[in-house]
């Protein structure tokens, strides 16, 4: 009688190899440029041979989608912890407070809208970044809703807000990078936010 082969432990030595694969990459990735990132660089930077590298990813295409899993779990987590707190008297503390828990981050946006160039070209790989995208959405709009009922309003169409949140957010992100330091850029990305919320909610008295 045959017997299943138990899957693969994941010792803390190729947790640790693989953390440093993933930090190694972000900073290659942000610095050169997806497309002119190579597998060498990221081993070179990480001390690490191709070995290693191979043995935690098939490729970078592998390695950058574990490194936006990664990212999009911590902020989901992140962002429901701010939603939880909102309050029918004050809503804008919550859209400030998951503001805060989506940071604008000038390395990885310049990461992500280069692989998002890239995965554009390829169909299969476009394919996988719009179901996770998807994904991504499907996971935080219910807390959005959540809280938009407990400040005494409804969600009259949870797809067209979850698309709305996800365009204001990208819009104003490349305002915020482009004039970093600015309140007022800053204002306006809150009080977009608190539109997008108030345009596809209604009262519910």
């Amino acid at each position: 009688m045959t017997t299943a082969t138990p899957p693969k432990r994941v010792t803390s030595r190729r947790a640790r190899t693989r953390r440093r694969l993933l930090d190694s990459a972000l900073d290659v990735f942000a610095e050169e440029g997806f497309g002119r990132s190579t597998v060498e660089q990221i081993c070179e930077r990480a001390g690490y041979t191709r070995g290693a590298f191979y043995s935690n990813f098939t490729s970078l295409d592998e390695l950058f989608l574990a490194m936006w899993e990664e990212r999009s779990t911590q902020l989901l987590a992140d962002v429901r912890a701010a939603l939880d707190e909102v309050s029918a008297a004050a809503p804008e503390d919550a859209v400030r407070a998951a503001l805060r828990a989506i940071p604008v981050d000038d390395a990885w946006y310049r990461v992500t809208a280069e692989f998002t160039a890239h995965a554009l070209r390829n169909p299969a790989l476009r394919r996988v970044m719009a179901a996770r995208e998807r994904a991504i959405q499907d996971a935080v709009l219910p807390a959005v809703v959540e809280a938009l009922g407990r400040t005494g309003r409804r969600v009259t169409d949870e797809d067209a807000l979850g698309q709305a949140l996800v365009a204001v957010h990208d819009g104003t992100a490349v305002q915020v990078l482009l004039d970093p330091g600015s309140e007022a850029v800053l204002a306006r990305r809150e009080t977009l936010f608190l539109h997008v919320l108030q345009a596809y909610s209604t009262a519910t008295s």
